[in-house]
């Protein structure tokens, strides 16, 4: 199969499906920064569509708090302050604390391994230098341990709650000692899974988080960076 069949297979079925994928990618990787301005014609053009699914498309990103409209200026990259940062990340604390405890109380040998992969898939793109395929892999070690909670609801709403700072976690990972911290970290949270220790679990998970906040507060901390 050629690289550009082998592209197509890979492209989601729906052309909304398609845009709203390579829209999260490109906030993701920041070529759209916080602040910027998204126009319809541009993107439609870009991806070879009609204005239909990009207009569908902005309004799946703006309830997930990644995409703003302005009334006579259109849609932008939305941006966080530091303060908004601090509220996402404790919003998260209260609520993947509680799912970790939940799902200490049912771990289970699959999601043990199904974290485990996700953490050597975020080693690996890690030392390949991907940041995107980092930025999956290690969404998706996260959320095996939030679906193992098996509260739907509160899975979902943090998932909106992790939107509205993807792009700032791809900062993150740009610094290699970041990353390497970040693998360390995975290590341990996987251990304290498979130990069952509940209180041990929700504590790595705060300082996880925590190094992140740290070093984030230092990028939403320029003058130049924020858009409020």
């Amino acid at each position: 199969m050629s690289e550009d069949a082998a592209k197509e297979s890979r492209r989601p079925p729906t052309a909304q499906a398609f845009v709203l994928t390579e829209l999260r990618r490109a906030i993701i990787a920041g070529e759209f920064l916080p602040g910027q301005p998204l126009r319809q014609n541009t993107l439609a053009e870009r991806f070879g569509v009609s204005r239909v699914p990009v207009r569908e498309a902005f309004k799946v990103l703006e309830s997930e708090g990644q995409v703003v409209y302005e009334p006579h200026r259109g849609h932008k990259v939305a941006s966080l302050s530091l303060t908004d940062l601090l509220e996402v990340y404790r919003l998260r604390q209260l609520l993947e604390s509680e799912a970790a405890r939940v799902a200490v109380g049912n771990r289970s040998d699959s999601v043990l391994a199904a974290m485990k992969v996700a953490a050597r898939d975020v080693e690996l793109a890690s030392a390949a230098g991907d940041l995107i395929k980092m930025t999956e892999a290690n969404r998706r070690f996260h959320f095996e341990l939030l679906a193992a909670a098996r509260m739907p609801r509160l899975e979902r709403i943090v998932q909106v709650l992790w939107d509205a700072t993807e792009a700032y976690r791809f900062v993150y990972y740009g610094a290699e000692s970041n990353r390497a911290r970040v693998e360390r970290e995975h290590a341990r949270i996987v251990q304290a899974y498979a130990e069952g220790d509940a209180e041990l679990l929700v504590a790595l998970l705060d300082e996880h988080r925590e190094h992140a906040v740290d070093a984030l507060r230092t990028f939403l901390e320029v003058p130049s960076r924020q858009v409020i």
